[in-house]
């Protein structure tokens, strides 16, 4: 999450057709918003490379029709919009997906819980070869934007079977447009259904007992917490996807609750967390009758992934 943006108001980007080149706008844009790497993001993105090949065209002029809409995500941006969403797109590990207010903003964290979730598919498809033949299911709760369920149908074993749910209709119709996005351009990926409604409701019955991964990066945020949330956080990503209720365990806890009676024996539950609730859901975990509960941290080192596996 890019850092809350320093209260400067430099003039604003010349767009009156004045020939300027990519170097000039991004410095231009770059001491409005006191931040060059964002300058980059957002000048390439108008001028239609990706952030790392801007120097490749940094002498090239730039259209009107360019800056003027380097002009308008800039003035986005000031107001404190996410860069996420100013842009429209963000990267996430091999994907590109569509962003915006209708789902929360895709970060690094969640790519480590993606991590998480497919070394346990991949111990679960070797485990399937020593079985009855069965596809490999995965369920994404809370899908959001469907960064984690399309992230699982691309890079996890063949054959995988992928779930998404959530409750929001506007979250769902944006994972089903990356969804579509994402069947355009790898048709030889797993299947993904997405269906609307709470948490375990949405599915099918016929998945109780057979899922092998239930993964979930839930509402963790607790109404104090909300209250002092960067402004960039607060004032633009949905609240509801943030926020479960006034302690911020209620949706991990319901989670946690109700996994077991839809994992198969030895499947796994991943869900990310805040490293403070860490130590209650682990130990919520080893009382509802999980297995090999343990913590795992993200990329700075803080408790982040809770991982607990249903006994076979």
């Amino acid at each position: 999450m890019p850092p809350p943006l320093p209260a400067i108001e430099p003039a604003p980007v010349d767009v009156t057709g004045q020939e300027r080149s990519v170097r000039q706008l991004v410095t231009s844009v770059a001491g409005r918003l006191g931040s060059e790497s964002e300058a980059k993001w957002i000048v390439a993105h108008a001028v239609g490379v990706s952030a790392g090949a801007v120097f490749a065209v940094f002498d090239e002029p730039v259209s009107v029709a360019a800056a003027e809409a380097v002009q308008e995500m800039t003035e986005r941006r000031l107001a404190g919009e996410p860069l996420q969403y100013v842009l429209g797109v963000w990267s996430f590990r091999e994907l590109e997906v569509r962003t915006d207010a209708r789902a929360l903003v895709p970060r690094p964290e969640t790519e480590q819980v993606v991590e998480v979730a497919l070394a346990e598919l991949q111990r679960r498809s070797g485990e399937a070869g020593t079985g009855p033949v069965r596809d490999v299911v995965a369920v994404d709760l809370g899908t959001g934007s469907g960064v984690i369920a399309l992230s699982l149908a691309l890079e996890g074993p063949p054959g995988l079977e992928v779930w998404a749910t959530d409750v929001s209709t506007a979250a769902l119709e944006l994972a089903r447009s990356n969804l579509g996005s994402f069947v355009a351009a790898h048709r030889s990926a797993g299947t993904v259904q997405m269906v609307e409604g709470p948490w375990f409701e949405a599915l099918p019955p016929r998945l109780a007992g057979q899922v092998d991964l239930v993964v979930s990066n839930p509402p963790y945020v607790s109404v104090a917490e909300w209250s002092v949330l960067d402004p960039v956080v607060r004032d633009h990503e949905p609240r509801s996807a943030l926020v479960p209720g006034p302690s911020g365990r209620e949706a991990l806890e319901s989670l946690v609750d109700d996994a077991g009676g839809w994992l198969a024996a030895g499947g796994s539950l991943v869900l990310e967390l805040a490293p403070h609730q860490a130590p209650a859901l682990a130990e919520r975990a080893g009382r509802a009758g999980y297995v090999d509960v343990e913590v795992r941290a993200d990329l700075s080192g803080r408790d982040r992934i809770l991982v607990a596996r249903r006994p076979r």
